[in-house]
């Protein structure tokens, strides 16, 4: 088959044949119908500090993916074959201290696909049965990609008590935008988004964002001042990693208000740590992952109800064979979700 792997140290994926994995007695065998690009497939791509840090090659890269099940092991009864399956990303071992009080998605033991375990950027990959997620048959291919993603944007909105408050997200790429779709639904009193690109800020206003800011231009605290009578923001939603980003929003936070932040940084910087969290009585919480299983029974709920609808993300579409323009498109900022076909007969709108 065929899999986009990073076989060294350093910028860029190969495409390789490898041979199609086998399946253990507790996992599924998924043909990769749509695989969506995240941020973190970005950092790998350009092997910056943090994917030198944690990814070891060779490696088949991508986690986030749909496909239909077409094998499974001895000890899997669910989801059966045939069925059509977002997954998971990070497998966890079950029997650490948080995977049995609920809390998986800090297992100290778990592998990423495309990180620390074979991933989606293949015609198919091998994943536990409990990370196959079963989608209506009828989904679009696209959407049932980026869930995994998706499920970011929904741990991050709901951690924080949103409901009638002001929201600031910094960072306006495609989970960023999803983010603000989220905290519209959850009924926040207004969003205001903020990003050093104004395609991505076009998109978060289609994405339900009330106040779209540019750094380039405008100056971030002294309009969100304005825009609050002076209050701030109760809520900051950090999803970019860039520390202008991380100071412009902690600024505008009001004193007691609350701070998510999924952005990951690419590398340290001087963070005042008294002015921006402690005098103000902040409550900060740092995001991983998505809460097993419970933010992804909430996005199906989100999903399912009309209560968002994503496809305004997905803004492109490739085959995964001309990955590298992909890529290209990713690192310009002048899109949102790409998603690419492994068989491009499969693909849900037009091709790039």
């Amino acid at each position: 088959m065929r899999a986009l792997r990073k076989l060294e140290p350093g910028p860029g994926f190969v495409m390789v044949d490898v041979p199609i994995p086998e399946v253990g007695p507790d996992e599924v065998l998924v043909e990769v119908r749509a695989t969506s690009i995240c941020g973190t497939d970005l950092h790998i791509y350009e092997w910056n500090p943090w994917a030198a840090d944690h990814v070891v090659p060779p490696i088949t890269v991508g986690h986030e993916l749909t496909g239909v099940v077409v094998d499974r092991g001895a000890n899997v009864s669910e989801p059966e074959i045939g069925r059509l399956v977002s997954v998971e990303s990070h497998v966890v071992c079950n029997s650490c201290a948080w995977c049995r009080t609920g809390q998986g998605h800090l297992c100290p033991n778990t592998a990423i696909l495309g990180v620390h375990r074979d991933g989606a950027y293949a015609e198919y990959v091998a994943v536990p049965a409990q990370n196959a997620w079963p989608d209506p048959p009828d989904m679009p291919l696209s959407i049932a990609s980026l869930q995994e993603n998706f499920g970011n944007a929904v741990h991050t909105a709901t951690i924080p008590n949103i409901a009638g408050r002001k929201v600031l997200v910094t960072g306006s790429g495609p989970v960023g935008v999803m983010t603000m779709a989220v905290a519209k639904a959850l009924g926040a009193r207004a969003v205001y988004a903020t990003d050093v690109s104004d395609y991505r800020l076009e998109l978060a206003a289609v994405m339900g964002a009330d106040v779209t800011l540019n750094p380039a231009r405008d100056n971030i605290n002294e309009r969100i001042a304005e825009i609050t009578d002076g209050e701030g923001v109760d809520v900051l939603l950090e999803m970019s990693g860039a520390s202008s980003a991380l100071e412009a929003g902690f600024a505008a936070l009001k004193p007691g208000g609350e701070a998510a932040l999924l952005g990951l940084t690419s590398d340290a910087f001087p963070f005042d740590l008294d002015d921006n969290i402690i005098f103000k009585g902040a409550t900060v919480y740092g995001v991983v992952g998505r809460r097993l299983w419970q933010t992804w029974l909430e996005m199906r709920g989100l999903i399912r109800s009309g209560a968002v609808d994503l496809a305004p993300v997905v803004t492109h579409r490739f085959d995964l064979d001309d990955y590298a323009k992909a890529f290209e498109l990713m690192q310009s900022g002048e899109c949102g979700k790409v998603v690419m076909f492994p068989d491009p007969s499969y693909a849900d709108g037009p091709l790039s």
